[in-house]
């Protein structure tokens, strides 16, 4: 029987997410941190300012959640809200300078360790492994 490389393919990748995931959420820990609470303050690091829909999906995490941990970093003056002039509907999440300074400290550290990740994979390589996620990811996304 011959080897099946689309299965092998998807078992590497589901084994190498899941110990990937498991680095990343020790290291944010390591910051006295949950990785959602990081997941939302690090969308907001780099985009500024984004609808809780579009948080929503950078992150990942559904709307009914997401809105519980919004909560907790508004009430610990890490974001703010602020309503859309045009639709009552939309509101804005915009990181405060309390959590770009949080940020300021914890990004770099997280960015070396995914760094450290990929240390000895090319430049090249890099970039075929991101090609191929998202080629795969938007044939699983059609299949939906």
């Amino acid at each position: 029987m011959s080897e099946n490389l689309s299965l092998k393919a998807f078992v590497v990748l589901m084994k190498a997410s899941k110990s990937l995931q498991e680095v990343t959420k020790d290291d944010i820990s390591n910051h006295g941190m949950r990785m959602s609470d990081f997941e939302i303050l690090e969308a907001l690091y780099h985009k500024d300012r984004l609808t809780v829909r579009e948080v929503s999906e950078a992150v990942l995490i559904n709307t009914g959640s997401i809105t519980y941990v919004i909560d907790k970093l508004e009430k610990k003056g890490l974001i703010e809200r602020s309503n859309c002039k045009d639709d009552r509907r939309v509101v804005y999440i915009q990181i405060t300078d309390e959590g770009k300074k949080l940020m300021d400290n914890i990004f770099p550290a997280h960015q070396r360790v995914i760094e450290e990740l990929f240390e000895g994979i090319s430049e090249e390589e890099k970039d075929t492994v991101i090609k191929v996620l998202k080629h795969v990811g938007k044939k699983a996304a059609q299949g939906k």
